[in-house]
């Protein structure tokens, strides 16, 4: 393994299962997607645990918590984070985990709640 691969151990969060354990060599915060034995999760909650070694506290492994999902057909790099739908519209969350709060499944090119932003807004 390589050093600064971070042991990972990845927990379904719905049910509590154990879906395995990887070596982290990326960083998996809330919102990023990662395929696991051919199918795709993304990633809810990241929790580290660390262990006492020579009186000092040492990072041992990280904890994360993922949902079984798709990768979503309506997304856009903003600010080097990937967001959920149509940027262009006032009722976007830009967030990697929720679309809007109108229209959270999507598609955003459907909604009739579709508002563009005022110039002054971005």
């Amino acid at each position: 393994m390589d050093k600064k691969a971070l042991p990972t151990d990845v927990v379904l969060s719905d049910t509590k299962d154990m879906l395995g354990h990887i070596s982290m060599d990326r960083s998996l915060y809330p919102g990023t997607y990662v395929d696991i034995k051919g199918h795709t999760y993304q990633v809810l909650v990241r929790r580290h645990q660390y262990q006492l070694k020579l009186g000092r506290y040492y990072l041992h492994k990280a904890v994360v918590h993922v949902k079984e999902t798709q990768l979503p057909d309506e997304r856009t790099l903003l600010n080097g984070t990937w967001v959920i739908g149509d940027i262009n519209c006032s009722y976007n969350a830009r967030s990697e985990l929720v679309r809007c709060a109108i229209n959270p499944t999507g598609p955003c090119r459907e909604c009739v709640h579709f508002t563009p932003l005022s110039p002054g807004n971005s």
